[in-house]
C-alpha cells in the first residue's frame, strides 16, 4: 500500500484538506421533497452539513456540488450565513461519481487531502471528521464506519438462503478522505472503465489501495427517506438538551 501511495504523492501541502460536499441528488425517496434544502430545526439540512465542515479545524476549504436548479439558492445560503470556507458552488452530474469528479476539479491544486461527504449527512460529529482526516494523512485513504448490528441475510429473490456473519461487517459513512492525487486518478479510471460507483472507497479499492476504517457515529445518519428526518430531528433536539 505504501508503494502504491508513493506513486501519487507529489509536492502537495499535507496541511491542506479540501472538502467536497456532494448535494446534487434527486428527491425520489423523499416523496419529492428536496432533502438537502428541507428544514432541520431552524436551518436547511445542507447548512447543518456545511457548518460541520466550516467549524472543523481539519478542513481548509469547502466545494459544494449541487443541482443546476439549486445553484443560485445554495450559493446565496453560503453567503448569507458567512460560510467563508466555501470557495465554490458548482453543478453536479447525472450520477454521484460525476458530481464527485466535478468537485475534484474545483478544489485547491495544492491540497494534499480531499474529504468527500454526503450533503445529506448533516449531523456528522467533529471527532468523526478529525479521525478520518488524520488517518488518511498517514495511510492515504480512510473512511468512518460503524459495526452492523442487525442480523444480515443473503437472499435469492424473496428467499433467505444464508445468514451472513456480521462480526466482520461495517456500514461505511462519510467523509471518506483520500490523498488528493489518488482519488483524482481512481475516479477518472472508474469513469473510463464505465464503472458508476456509489462509494468513493470503491474507486481506490479498484486500484489495489486499502482503506482504513475509522470510528463512525450513529449520529452521522444519511437522510434518505422521510423517517430519517424524524431521526435527525430527534438527534438535534437531544444535542440541544446536552444528551448527546
Amino acid at each position: 500500500m505504501a508503494g502504491l501511495l508513493s506513486l501519487f504523492r507529489r509536492k502537495k501541502n499535507a496541511q491542506v484538506c479540501s472538502a467536497v460536499i456532494v448535494a446534487a441528488g434527486s428527491a425520489r425517496r423523499m416523496g419529492g421533497e428536496d432533502k438537502v434544502l428541507a428544514p432541520l430545526g431552524e436551518l436547511p439540512v445542507l447548512l447543518h452539513t456545511l457548518y460541520a465542515f466550516q467549524d472543523s479545524p481539519e478542513i481548509t476549504e469547502i466545494v459544494v456540488v449541487t443541482r443546476e436548479d439549486q445553484l443560485v439558492e445554495v450559493g446565496e445560503l453560503c453567503r448569507q450565513f458567512n460560510l467563508d470556507k466555501v470557495t465554490k458552488v458548482v453543478t453536479g452530474g447525472a450520477e454521484r461519481i460525476h458530481s464527485v469528479q466535478a468537485g475534484l476539479r474545483e478544489v485547491r491544486q495544492d491540497a494534499g487531502l480531499i474529504a468527500i461527504h454526503d450533503g445529506a449527512r448533516p449531523l456528522v460529529p467533529q471527532k468523526v471528521i478529525a479521525k478520518a482526516v488524520r488517518q488518511a494523512a498517514k495511510t492515504g485513504a480512510a473512511a468512518p464506519a460503524v459495526p452492523v448490528t442487525d442480523t444480515v441475510k443473503r437472499a435469492e429473490g424473496d428467499l433467505a438462503v444464508e445468514t451472513v456473519d456480521r462480526s466482520a461487517l461495517f456500514a461505511v459513512q462519510t467523509p471518506q478522505v483520500f490523498d488528493a492525487d489518488l482519488i483524482r486518478a481512481a475516479t477518472q479510471k472508474a469513469l473510463e472503465d464505465g464503472e458508476v460507483l456509489t462509494d468513493d472507497c470503491a474507486a481506490v479499492e479498484r486500484m489495489g489501495m486499502k482503506v482504513v476504517l475509522t470510528p463512525g457515529s450513529r449520529e452521522n445518519l444519511k437522510i434518505t427517506t422521510p423517517i430519517d428526518m424524524l431521526f435527525a430531528q430527534a438527534i438535534l433536539e437531544a444535542r440541544g438538551r446536552g444528551k448527546l
